[in-house]
């Protein structure tokens, strides 16, 4: 089956299905596989930053090689075991569905008028401190959380799709996870992390701006403010201290006529984070709905620009 047929496949069954717990997913062997591999790593060499590039690119080298390995077994039982076993690959490696789910059990818990729910809903889907988030600080963290989760969870892993098929997507998939688990500026990963966080910046470089360019695009189309997402971009997408984040971030907030960023927590400390957009509008649960209808469309753009561009080349 040609990887194409795959790609929409995989998509449909996400949006269909999510990631059900039960099902087997790699985000969790591979953060297990990292944690397990870290302190070997740190044993065997003493300099934490290289300790830590040599974790990394044992994590992705050993994600890839089990991926070749499934797949040729699968290959070897029959063809069709092969095409259905790079499906659920390319399936699991999508996120579309769940973001979807925790944005809406956000607002949903909004318009009940419970705060606290809210506040540890959008917990589930952003790193922030939520517990003292008032209502627009709540729909914020909620939109932010679906923009910037748009490129990582969507269309960067359909970008990998599109040029490795499943085991270029695991290698996505992997680097992420990496992030995920060491990329983090505190004392027992600053240095360790440091080439987790610098592969995920690096993998996400290309997917980011892709998918921030198609925004005002899906905001035409679904009638939001593409100028003003256009306008907001290009002012506003380097404010971010992510080099890849405040693309999409500054993209969204155009288009919804909203104001991202400001003063954060972290674990109890606080952090200031230069603001994207302008505030046209206050802050109100539509605008989570609006920022999922936003995602869905930009991520089938970019679905229709990979599938273009695979088809021309």
């Amino acid at each position: 089956m040609l990887l194409e047929y795959q790609i929409l496949l995989a998509v449909a069954l996400d949006l269909a299905f999510g990631d059900p717990r039960w099902f087997p997913h790699p985000v969790k062997y591979i953060g297990r596989f990292a944690l397990w591999i870290e302190p070997f790593c740190r044993r065997a060499f003493s300099n934490p930053r290289i300790a830590g590039v040599v974790a990394a690119f044992a994590v992705i080298g050993c994600t890839v090689a089990f991926g070749y390995g499934l797949l040729w077994g699968a290959d070897v039982m029959h063809p069709l075991v092969g095409d259905l076993v790079r499906i659920l690959i390319l399936y699991t490696c999508l996120a579309a569905r769940d973001l979807l789910k925790h944005s809406t059990d956000v607002r949903s818990a909004l318009e009940a008028g419970d705060l606290t729910e809210a506040a540890r809903r959008v917990g589930m889907i952003c790193g922030r401190d939520t517990d003292k988030l008032d209502e627009p600080g709540i729909i914020r963290a909620t939109v932010e959380s679906v923009a910037e989760n748009l490129a990582d969870g969507v269309t960067a892993p359909l970008f990998y799709a599109a040029i490795g098929g499943p085991l270029g997507i695991l290698a996505y998939k992997a680097v992420s996870t990496l992030d995920s688990t060491f990329g983090y500026e505190n004392e027992e990963y600053a240095r360790f992390g440091w080439a987790s966080a610098r592969l995920d910046d690096l993998a996400n470089f290309l997917p980011a701006r892709l998918t921030a360019l198609l925004v005002p695009l899906a905001a035409l189309i679904v009638g939001l403010r593409p100028i003003s997402s256009l306008q907001v971009f290009v002012r506003d997408r380097l404010k971010h201290p992510s080099p890849n984040s405040g693309h999409t971030e500054s993209a969204f907030a155009g288009a919804l006529g909203i104001r991202l960023g400001g003063l954060s927590y972290y674990g109890g400390v606080p952090s200031f984070k230069e603001q994207l957009g302008d505030p046209v509008f206050r802050e109100e649960s539509r605008h989570i709905q609006q920022a999922n209808v936003l995602m869905v469309a930009t991520s089938a753009l970019m679905l229709l620009f990979l599938l273009c561009v695979r088809a021309i080349v």
